[in-house]
């Protein structure tokens, strides 16, 4: 029996193991596959009353049902992304390869119904808000103690795609994006994207899909199953086995490869591999009526007199909102989704990284912010929405890496995919299964993704 051991219960764990399953040499009766995530619950990073269950909204009479067995499956990240899909991603190396795979998903396993599938706009609008009811915007308002901390923007988490202001072009809105002020808000438009190379996906929904798909086909999946330690040979050319603590026994897995997608905990376990983390809150809103599939970057200029945005480096609670003195720009992310909601993130910032996602705080100022601000341009959003999730989680940063590391065998990296891992998961997924079965990347080329080409 070949072992196959997979940490993390992410997007991109799960993917792999998908991908594992689909590999032509991939024999349930000479291969085990087994997945260890290290929570045992998706509530980290949510607010006690945010709903629970996603698939409630979405699809509640289908296989789209929490499955209580796999609680901690996408517990950070990939659980409270925005599911944003394009072929103007980057690293363009694997880009193309996921983003076919994405609609082949979607076409075999009815990933319309399933995980919210659909081709949609991106967009970059740069607006105005408008004061909240009663505030008075004029000569009354006090100083915030923060301003001088909000000087610029804050920049949003797909800034790398923005367009100058001098290169936004003034052009007329589509008539379907009825869900924007553009009368007293929209300054200007235009279009970063179009169906043709952009899509979306419910970030939780995809992820446990992609569990339950693997598990079908033979995986074995454990949760709140923290790996503590890879072992090695003596000579460090082959992994041995894992170690990892699971309701208070610490337990040691014999493997022939270990496969690292833990994302920004990766560095935890493989120190060589420069994965760092940034925390990000959203919100989930509830429209009270459809709206038009969207993806809009923002920049969105708060007016003085708005709710002062919370610093990147304030700990929890320690700014009170209090009324800006000056203007501000602010750039967060809207995603409109197919169930009738919209996904709303903000800037990230400074926390430390807890042991695992069940620890994850959500500090409620800085998700006020984002309601504040969405609200500032959309009545659907804000004076008519229902605000159904405060939520926060830690993006990986730093590349993503795929690949071998160093010369131990069976040793291999999937992290780091930054804003871009529900993106780039099934190629990268597909590109680790080839990597275990094949020894090399058959798909795409990993280029700079490869870790002995950057470590």
């Amino acid at each position: 029996m070949r072992e196959i051991t997979i940490v993390g219960g992410g997007i991109i764990g799960c993917s792999t193991a998908y991908w594992l399953t689909r590999h032509p040499s991939y024999s349930p009766g000479t291969h085990r596959i087994t997945l260890l995530e290290a929570s045992s619950t998706n509530t980290g990073g949510r607010t006690q009353d945010s709903i629970k269950d996603p698939s409630t909204l979405a699809d509640p009479a289908t296989a789209s049902k929490r499955n209580p067995a796999h609680d901690g499956i996408a517990g950070g990240a990939s659980g409270k992304a925005g599911g944003l899909l394009a072929l103007w991603a980057f690293p363009q190396s694997i880009v193309p390869l996921s983003f076919r795979l994405h609609d082949e998903l979607a076409r075999e396993h009815d990933g319309a119904r399933r995980w919210g599938y659909r081709r949609c706009w991106a967009s970059q609008i740069d607006c105005k808000a408008r004061l909240p009811p009663g505030i008075d915007g004029g000569a009354s308002v006090q100083p915030s103690s923060a301003d001088g901390e909000h000087a610029g923007a804050s920049k949003g988490l797909h800034k790398d795609h923005k367009k100058a202001a001098a290169e936004l072009r003034k052009l007329g809105v589509p008539d379907d994006l009825d869900w924007v002020d553009t009368a007293d808000s929209l300054r200007a438009y235009d279009n970063i994207g179009t169906p043709d190379n952009t899509a979306q996906v419910h970030p939780e929904l995809f992820t446990r899909s992609m569990a339950q798909l693997a598990e079908d086909a033979g995986v074995r999946i454990v949760i709140g199953a923290r790996v503590t330690a890879i072992n090695r040979s003596s000579d460090e050319s082959q992994v041995e086995s894992v170690t990892y603590k699971k309701d208070g026994e610490e337990i040691t897995h014999p493997t022939n490869h270990c496969v690292v997608a833990a994302g920004p905990w990766t560095r935890l376990l493989l120190p060589e591999i420069p994965v760092s983390a940034s925390r990000a809150h959203s919100v989930v809103i509830k429209s009270p009526r459809a709206i038009s599939a969207y993806a809009l970057f923002t920049a969105i200029k708060l007016p003085v007199g708005f709710r002062t945005p919370v610093p990147k480096t304030a700990q929890n609670g320690a700014i009170k909102a209090a009324p800006l003195s000056g203007q501000q720009v602010v750039e967060p992310e809207i995603y409109a989704r197919p169930d009738g909601t919209a996904y709303a993130c903000g800037p990230t910032d400074d926390a430390p990284l807890p042991l695992s996602t069940a620890e994850v705080e959500v500090d409620e100022a800085r998700c006020e912010d984002i309601i504040a601000q969405v609200g500032g341009i959309s009545d659907e959003l804000g004076r008519d929405g229902e605000v159904l999730a405060r939520q926060a989680c830690f993006l990986p940063q730093g590349g993503p890496y795929i690949g071998q590391v160093g010369s131990t065998k069976g040793l291999i990296v999937a992290a780091g995919h930054t804003c871009w891992g529900i993106q780039n998961a099934p190629g990268t997924g597909k590109l680790v299964s080839e990597i275990v079965f094949d020894g090399k990347a058959k798909s795409a080329k990993l280029g700079g993704c490869d870790p002995a080409n950057v470590l």
